[in-house]
């Protein structure tokens, strides 16, 4: 078996997804082997929720989170080594994507934290980190980068394919059956909103199943203002963040239509998702599979609305496929540290705008 280890916290911050995959060269596509899913610690959590907005002593606090992001990142791997029975030296490499806490594609940066050489003196194991820098010093936005991987794993010649992962943003890849004309980005917010408000007013990280915001009523007004955002306007290759699409932006929002019950505004937000997924995918083509990954693919209603509002199109998950939804992006950054170690792109320039291919990742050896 040729292992490596995909490790993947999104921008929702819901947990660490640690998988573990076996590139066999006598196989198709990639063998999942092992997962383990990881809550982060609530004040930890709580303190990575708050660098991702301006503050005092940001450097100082960066620095510390860093570090124990990385140790966070180490217990995964070392509870999923277990599992499966597996000795750190029998992993080829580790792939990790890190935490973001920006993500400024505009202003030529993008910022994960959780410290590679830490990550691989804990763990034994070999690390790249850091996938998006080399797409950015490329000029591309350095996101999504997982289209090359949908591809690589979901591709079918003459097939057209659309691949939705709904995690805090949400982005998609249009695999239009010819690997060369593979073109993806950021549809803007999945869960992020949705996520920040629910902790707002609720114990909990997360609206589970949807189950608040299919209490309430669509506010015509504030989802109005939601969808005038100019981000929806620009053209793909395109990129976003949380930091685009805050709860202080939503506040603002929510200042010009007062009155909103804090349920109703939960479901407008869950209908501000769903329009600006449909809104964007619909011009694409007129009927399509849609195939859903990440957390939002387990949110019944936000699933109903997608497909509601895209009539003509086959919407279902990546479990279709034979992958579950919940592990797409941690075997992709398993995939992109295989690309490394083999010395294969792992961009696409048509995705991200970058002037070229490249290798990516930043190499921190366990020895």
């Amino acid at each position: 078996m040729t292992l490596y280890i995909g490790l993947m916290s999104g921008t929702s911050m819901d947990g660490i997804d640690a998988a573990l995959v076996n590139f066999d060269p006598q196989r198709d596509r990639p063998e999942l082997v092992a997962t383990h899913a990881r809550s982060w610690p609530e004040d930890l959590v709580q303190q990575l929720h708050a660098i991702c907005a301006p503050g005092e002593n940001e450097i100082d606090r960066m620095g510390w989170l860093d570090q124990k992001v990385a140790e966070e990142f180490a217990a995964a791997v070392a509870d999923l080594l277990t599992q499966a029975g597996i000795r750190h030296d029998q992993v080829c490499a580790i792939g990790s994507h890190g935490q973001t806490i920006r993500h400024r594609p505009e202003l030529g940066f993008t910022l994960q934290i959780g410290n590679g050489a830490r990550l691989a003196a804990l763990t034994g194991i070999d690390v790249i980190c850091d996938f998006r820098m080399k797409d950015i010093a490329l000029g591309g936005q350095g996101a999504p980068l997982v289209p090359a991987f949908h591809q690589a794993v979901f591709g079918k010649e003459n097939e057209t394919r659309f691949i939705l992962n709904i995690g805090g943003i949400s982005n998609v890849s249009a695999l239009p059956g010819h690997a060369d004309q593979v073109f993806g980005f950021d549809t803007g917010p999945g869960n992020t909103l949705l996520d920040a408000w629910f902790r707002r007013h609720h114990h909990g990280s997360y609206d589970a199943g949807g189950q608040w915001a299919g209490g309430g009523q669509i506010h015509q007004p504030l989802l109005t203002r939601l969808l005038s955002h100019p981000y929806f306007a620009q053209p793909y290759p395109k990129s976003t963040g949380r930091e685009t699409f805050t709860l202080d932006w939503l506040l603002q929002q929510l200042a010009v239509c007062p009155q909103v019950s804090p349920q109703d505004v939960q479901r407008t937000l869950l209908e501000f998702t769903a329009l600006t997924i449909s809104d964007a995918l619909r011009p694409l083509a007129d009927t399509a599979r849609l195939y859903l990954c990440g957390g939002g693919a387990h949110n019944p209603l936000l699933c109903e609305r997608i497909a509601a509002l895209m009539p003509g199109w086959q919407v279902t998950s990546t479990q279709a496929l034979g992958m579950h939804p919940d592990w797409v992006e941690a075997i992709a950054f398993a995939w992109l540290a295989h690309c490394f170690c083999e010395h294969r792109p792992g961009n696409l320039p048509a995705v991200t705008g970058a002037t070229r291919q490249g290798i990516l990742g930043a190499f921190y050896p366990a020895k």
